[in-house]
């Protein structure tokens, strides 16, 4: 069993058929991508010893709440900490490590609720589930980049579109779940955390069983390596400790982190934000249908940025990025001056499809910075730049929205102030990755360390 998991067992056969990969690592990110959706389980969490209304002793929502930052802080860590082990073990093991994380995040979980110990929900989804999520997040990139050479960003923003895109899957499961096992006793959150854990896990275990990496020196059939030398995309590696040794490094980290800033801090107040700008236009279901069609367009936007990606180049559609959003943020306040709705729909849309444009084009970008061999690690270490995000977005448009509220701004132009603020900081982000040139050859491996390094499949010299 052991050497089944080992990473020179995943290497693909003759006339394997590459585009068998993407369905894997897409069996991975719409399960993980659940993350999403927690919130739906927030209500009926409070609600575990009442059922129909929260009793004395039933948690507040203010200590639900923990679970997912938690889920998204070890999210952030494990990617961070696991994508160098990612490079010595192979994507199977760790997309099955993932999965066991993740499915058993939710059985732990379920023993929490059962027992009304809100500790165990921190530890098993929050923590235990949260490795998972991260683990499970990288874990299909590097392979992806390394099987599509020719369309990296495409192959990327086939899998980490299915991370946006998991909890259309995993909100109506879970409402469905929930009313399936509801009773006069219970509201049904022990017993469909028990079949989502399995569900999931079985559908990750498929996606890791089923992966595979390419053989050493492997190209696509007919495709060469263009003969124009594109000073951005580097035909050398760099190792994953060495990266961060480059100013390349810190700069990606702050286009990434002020990139999902702007977008992480509407995404999780969008729903509150378009019924106060338009007050009395809007209804709660107008509202919810806004926040729907928001993740089409964060899923959307994952695979049509990252595309784009390859031809526009990486450097050039974050330029897009911070332009467009720039714009879009300014605009925005003028759209409920003018009272319009369509406009204000259209603006977060396209924002939003940036933002998740942002987490998809990303691997490329480090890929044609640092060449392919340890990027999936490098990845993972970047990926902090999300961890900080979260905090930094929903922080900025609460706090400031509060601010005005209490000094007398009127609720519907309370976030006037933070479009421009998000606005600024998209500016900062252009020059960040103006910056950006080719990583210095004295950081690039040698020959020599290279054959002396582990080679990324076992036994391939």
């Amino acid at each position: 069993m052991l050497a089944f998991f080992a990473k020179d067992k995943t290497v693909a056969g003759p006339g394997f058929n590459r585009w068998m990969v993407p369905p894997a690592a897409l069996a991975v990110h719409l399960c993980i991508g659940q993350a999403y959706a927690f919130s739906v389980f927030n209500g009926p969490l409070s609600k575990v010893i009442g059922i129909d209304s929260s009793a004395p002793d039933d948690w507040k929502l203010t200590t639900i709440g923990w679970i997912f930052s938690l889920a998204i802080f070890f999210l952030g860590l494990a990617a961070a900490f696991g994508g160098k082990w990612l490079e010595k073990v192979g994507p199977r093991l760790t997309m099955f490590v993932a999965a066991c994380c993740f499915g058993g995040g939710f059985l732990v979980s379920a023993i929490g609720v059962a027992t009304h110990q809100i500790w165990l929900l921190y530890l098993g989804y929050g923590v235990i589930g949260g490795i998972g999520l991260g683990l499970g997040y990288v874990s299909p990139v590097s392979t992806l980049i390394k099987w599509f050479p020719d369309r990296r960003g495409m192959a990327t923003g086939l899998a980490i579109m299915g991370f946006g895109g998991g909890a259309l899957i995993g909100a109506p499961l879970s409402v469905f779940l929930m009313n399936t096992f509801k009773s006069a006793t219970s509201v049904g959150v022990i017993e469909s955390f028990l079949v989502m854990g399995v569900l999931y896990f079985i559908s990750m275990t498929i996606g890791a069983f089923t992966i595979r990496i390419p053989a050493e020196g492997w190209a696509p059939k007919g495709w060469t390596p263009p003969v124009a030398e594109n000073r951005m995309i580097t035909r050398n590696h760099v190792h994953i400790d060495e990266a961060l040794k480059t100013p390349q490094f810190y700069l990606l980290w702050l286009v990434l982190c002020l990139n999902v800033t702007a977008g992480i801090g509407v995404l999780g107040q969008a729903s509150v934000m378009i019924q106060e700008t338009f007050k009395g236009s809007v209804t709660p279901a107008a509202a919810a249908g806004f926040v729907g069609l928001m993740s089409l367009f964060n899923m959307g936007g994952r695979f049509f940025w990252s595309s784009a990606s390859d031809y526009l180049g990486r450097k050039n559609t974050y330029f897009v990025f911070f332009i467009l959003g720039t714009i879009l943020y300014t605009l925005v306040p003028h759209t409920g001056q003018t009272n319009s709705v369509a406009l204000f729909v259209l603006a977060y849309c396209l924002i939003i499809s940036m933002y998740g444009g942002g987490f998809s084009t990303i691997p490329s970008y480090l890929a044609d910075m640092f060449g392919t061999k340890y990027v999936g690690g490098i990845h993972g270490r970047l990926l902090t730049a999300w961890s900080a995000a979260g905090i930094f977005g929903p922080v900025l448009v609460n706090y400031i929205r509060e601010y005005q509220v209490e000094h007398g701004v009127e609720k519907a132009a309370s976030y006037e102030v933070t479009m421009y603020v998000m606005a600024c900081l998209l500016i900062v982000g252009f020059i960040c990755n103006l910056l950006i040139k080719p990583v210095s050859q004295r950081h690039h491996m040698t020959e020599q360390q290279l054959r002396s390094a582990e080679p990324d499949l076992a036994g391939a010299h």
